[in-house]
């Protein structure tokens, strides 16, 4: 836990708040996949283009595979709930 609370530290506010609101529950479906990315990249996985709008998104041997939502900017629930997922397995919580 002490990991995850200083990864937490090193965030910037934008990317805090965006934590706490892929955690929220109900989940949302106003949040911008572009935000998303970001706190991922954040908590260090990389992000690796595919084809057409397909992202690879890896940290060690987490793989979260999503489409970037087009044409509107915002994650669906599905993705909002996958980044949840993949969060959990790297041990970073809210």
């Amino acid at each position: 836990m002490i990991a995850n609370y200083a990864i937490i530290l090193m965030m910037n506010s934008k990317n805090r708040a965006t934590l706490e609101a892929v955690f929220s529950q109900p989940t949302k479906a106003n949040l911008k996949w572009s935000d998303i990315e970001s706190l991922l990249v954040s908590v260090g996985a990389i992000v690796k283009e595919g084809e057409g709008s397909r992202v690879r998104i890896t940290k060690g041997r987490n793989v979260l595979t999503a489409h970037r939502p087009h044409p509107g900017k915002e994650a669906k629930r599905y993705q909002v709930v996958d980044a949840r997922f993949f969060l959990e397995a790297l041990g970073v919580m809210p």
